[in-house]
């Protein structure tokens, strides 16, 4: 199918599904019926096995046309890591139970990863999950969990084999975060909010029909959805979206508080973002061709180091007027932004950046193991038993 046949069934869509007159939900759930949710996606999953290119121009011609949204902004984690992840391990079952409320916005998503004790060790969960008969009860604690207070479901990470080195003994699970057990309480960051939580897990029961990918499979899994999850944050398919505009806008808007000295910096990391944006078009043409690799990790890191230096310049712009913060109420945000409200807000928040979705460290280190083929560093418990490794 060409990028004119493409327009064309958009408009064909359009014109039997009008969206000044059709309920936004009926709409949405026959967008994705119709294969024009995710045009990348195989064809039943909300795709057409086109590439991911193209989806832009899709996205723009509903939004033209006044479609509603599926709560991409409440939804990042569903969107961008539990869907391809589903996608790529899910059976047909999960497909047909999952994507399309997922991609609606009708179920939100959490990611129940990070434990106290595994963090940027992620293979060194030590949730337990033991099976009983069709289904595996789950005890133990997750942290740093968005959106927990929303969602409906989880991807899950859970150790099911303790004799074995941690990476072989995992396993990873669809939760439900309505089933019995399941405790979210919200976690105050820098910023004021409770934008993360910890999430309890006592006696969980998980059917096995939960269960993405084989026993003792869940390293691989768990990989795909970090990769996946590191090219969702990185990601900006426009020009000067995200922190880049933000700060240009505050330098259009201030003309009285430049400076020579700031103006330099500002087109320098300006030609970064560029940089950094047509990067991750090429990076999406390459995961529309089957699942990111480690290449993503650089796009979290740059994205993490510019949103840092940039909230910075925005508060020097700004001067004592950067030193303002409208509210310090804790709250528990129904999504996540890294560029909402005012500078000092995105200054705080943009400290986070740099630890979600694999600390800047770690991702180094995977650049330079994966990606430039430095030596790996020295691993002493990479062999030996989970259980016979001191925590």
């Amino acid at each position: 199918m060409t990028a004119e046949e493409l327009r064309e069934r958009v408009a064909q869509f359009l014109a039997s599904h009008d969206p000044a007159t059709t309920d936004p939900l009926a709409f949405l759930r026959a967008r994705f019926d119709a294969g024009l949710a995710w045009i990348s996606y195989p064809e039943g999953c909300g795709g057409l096995g086109l590439p991911q290119s193209l989806q832009p121009d899709v996205d723009r011609l509903f939004a033209e046309a006044g479609a509603p949204t599926n709560r991409p902004e409440a939804n990042g984690i569903g969107l961008g890591m539990a869907a391809p992840t589903i996608v790529a391990f899910g059976t047909d079952e999960q497909k047909d139970r999952y994507l399309r409320p997922l991609w609606t916005g009708e179920e939100i998503w959490c990611q129940l990863f990070s434990e106290p004790g595994a963090g940027s060790d992620l293979a060194n969960v030590a949730t337990r999950a033991v099976r009983d008969g069709a289904e595996w009860v789950v005890n133990g604690q997750k942290v740093w969990t968005s959106v927990a207070h929303l969602a409906r479901f989880a991807i899950l990470l859970a150790r099911t084999d303790p004799d074995v080195p941690k990476h072989a003994g995992l396993t990873y699970f669809l939760c439900d975060m309505n089933a019995p057990g399941v405790e979210v309480r919200p976690l105050r960051q820098i910023t004021g909010e409770a934008e993360f939580n910890e999430v309890f897990l006592t006696d969980v029961r998980i059917p096995d029909s939960q269960r993405l990918g084989s026993v003792g499979e869940g390293w691989k899994v768990a990989n795909a959805t970090l990769n996946n999850e590191r090219v969702s944050i990185g990601k900006s398919a426009e020009r000067e979206t995200g922190m880049i505009g933000v700060v240009a806008r505050t330098w259009r808007d201030h003309p009285e508080l430049r400076t020579p000295e700031l103006r330099e910096r500002l087109l320098r990391l300006w030609v970064e973002a560029e940089v950094a944006r047509l990067t991750g078009s090429r990076l999406r043409q390459k995961l529309a061709m089957g699942q990111p690799g480690p290449e993503g990790s650089t796009m979290k890191l740059t994205f993490a180091r510019l949103s840092q230096q940039l909230s910075g310049l925005e508060l020097e712009i700004l001067g004592e007027h950067g030193l303002r913060y409208s509210d310090w109420t804790m709250v528990r945000p129904e999504s996540v932004t890294f560029t909402g409200r005012d500078a000092g807000y995105r200054y705080l928040r943009a400290k986070g950046n740099s630890i979600e979705g694999g600390t800047s460290e770690i991702l180094r280190n995977i650049v330079g193991e994966r990606v430039l083929g430095l030596p790996a560093e020295p691993r002493a418990d990479k062999n030996v038993p989970w259980k016979e490794i001191p925590r």
